[in-house]
């Protein structure tokens, strides 16, 4: 290992506990002050979940092509939702001379081992979209603010149940993430802070009873990986049982994988587009859920254009490798349980079936034959 990397390792080590004695300050946007000697970065590990999900093949790939083209030395590696492939990679990327690791982890909770070795070598980590916990050797996050989807949502039904204004009851199915992704909570929490009060009054009923105490007990009603059949079955469970003489008006769903699996067992048990299909959320803005929108089989998706955050990523590296501190706007929020990791969160926004054209395609995120326009 070099010596410019060991002297790397300490002078980040020595940035966040500068950073962390502050935290008490107002976190404001910026590039850090600089001035640093430029740094030997030059091989940088990227660990991605799982391909099941569209969206983590574009995340990797997106970052590998920057990276590339910037000339660095990469390897991208898919895990498949496998925990102890995950940590295998990881250890293959150190022992190879990664300079930098960027995680998006399975399990946030299992990786303090493994980020120690890395630590050992003096290697820099960004967590990518998903928090890193129990360790103190994740160096920075970068994501979209999560806490924000989950208020989209909610604030969508508020707003197209007009539940200010109508008595109701309407019938919502709540779900949530996958109980080892720490973003989960988020999502979860962020939707049910909005949604809480209308149930506390009776304007929205969950027949089934899936409905957490607070937002605390999320994870019981979680679908286990994200999987789209976890949700479908769930879905169907809750149909079968609680709804032979009612119908459901809305669904929370916290993503768009849960929601296509969601929509199939609408269609399964007899809803029909236009008609009683209830309001469907999601988010990712994946291809198969966007086909659902312009179907009418999805009412929402959160976007989060994550050529954005792979571009944010791309520029933390410049920055390290310049000498400089990469930039973070939030350095209060996440705390993993051993450090509040210094933070770049970006804006996701609302997609509905007539922003498909406009925000999705024209920007050159989908193409319309992704979606059969």
């Amino acid at each position: 290992m070099s010596v410019t990397k060991k002297l790397l390792g300490l002078t980040l080590a020595g940035g966040l506990i500068i950073g962390l004695a502050a935290c008490d300050a107002p976190a404001e946007s910026g590039a850090g002050g600089g001035g640093g000697e430029a740094a030997e970065i030059e091989s940088v590990g990227i660990s991605m979940p799982t391909r099941e999900l569209e969206r983590w093949i574009n995340d990797g790939e997106q970052l590998k092509a920057n990276l590339d083209d910037a000339g660095y030395t990469t390897d991208l590696q898919y895990a498949e939702n496998d925990t102890d492939t995950q940590i295998s990679q990881i250890q293959n990327q150190i022992a190879s001379g990664a300079d930098v690791l960027v995680i998006a982890a399975i399990d946030g909770s299992v990786l303090a081992p493994v980020l120690q070795d890395a630590a050992d070598e003096g290697i820099t980590v960004i967590a990518y979209d998903r928090l890193i916990n129990g360790t103190e050797n994740v160096d920075y996050y970068a994501t979209f603010d999560n806490y924000l989807v989950g208020q989209l949502q909610g604030q969508y039904i508020v707003d197209q149940l007009d539940l200010d204004n109508e008595e109701g009851p309407f019938n919502l199915e709540p779900f949530a993430g996958s109980p080892d992704d720490n973003n989960a909570k988020f999502f979860f929490s962020g939707a049910w802070d909005v949604l809480k009060p209308y149930i506390d009054e009776g304007k929205l009923v969950v027949k089934s009873g899936k409905e957490p105490a607070s937002n605390d007990d999320w994870a019981s009603i979680g679908i286990q990986g994200w999987e789209s059949a976890g949700a479908q079955d769930e879905m169907e469970n809750r149909l079968a049982t609680f709804y032979t003489d009612d119908q459901v008006d809305v669904v929370l769903s916290p993503n768009d994988s849960l929601a296509q699996g969601i929509a199939e067992a609408l269609a399964s048990s007899g809803y029909t587009p236009g008609t009683d299909w209830p309001l469907l959320t999601g988010q990712d803005a994946d291809k198969a859920s966007v086909i659902n929108l312009l179907a009418d089989k999805q009412s929402m998706t959160v976007w989060k254009d994550t050529r954005k955050l792979g571009e944010q990523v791309f520029s933390m590296i410049e920055a390290l490798k310049a000498g400089d501190d990469p930039e973070v706007n939030d350095e209060e929020t996440y705390d993993n349980g051993e450090k509040v990791v210094p933070s770049y969160l970006l804006t996701p926004e609302v997609v509905v079936k007539d922003d498909v054209q406009s925000k999705l395609i024209d920007s050159g995120f989908l193409t319309a034959g992704d979606v059969g326009l």
